[in-house]
């Protein structure tokens, strides 16, 4: 099977296991990339991004030297949670998506528990 739809197949698992235990809260979405990350907090009841932050923004590029790496997702985490409780969210759901929970995606969520959100 092609490495494309065993990962869409891993996402669409991850997701439907989210639905049934979010109960209406606030999606914490992470993409990865090799050069960057990139992470946004979702209403799906309305379709809408209500924060989001990357390892491009130029509040942290210029105190990374790769976006690719830890710090980066660490910094980007920070980020996230301090512009999320500034727009009044508090608690989210943790979507990791198809990636483990490990390496540059834990980073990014302790980073992210560090700057005051909940999941």
């Amino acid at each position: 099977m092609k490495r494309e739809t065993l990962f869409n197949r891993r996402k669409r698992r991850n997701r439907a296991k989210l639905r049934n235990i979010s109960s209406g809260k606030l999606r914490f979405s992470v993409f990865r990339s090799n050069s960057h990350i990139y992470a946004q907090i979702i209403d799906d009841r309305v379709g809408r991004t209500l924060v989001y932050a990357s390892s491009i923004d130029r509040s942290i590029s210029d105190s990374i030297s790769n976006g690719g790496n830890i710090v980066a997702a660490e910094q980007v985490g920070k980020l996230l949670a301090e512009r999320a409780t500034s727009a009044g969210v508090k608690e989210v759901v943790f979507d990791r998506g198809a990636y483990q929970y490990h390496g540059r995606i834990k980073a990014l969520a302790d980073g992210a528990r560090q700057g005051g959100l909940s999941f």
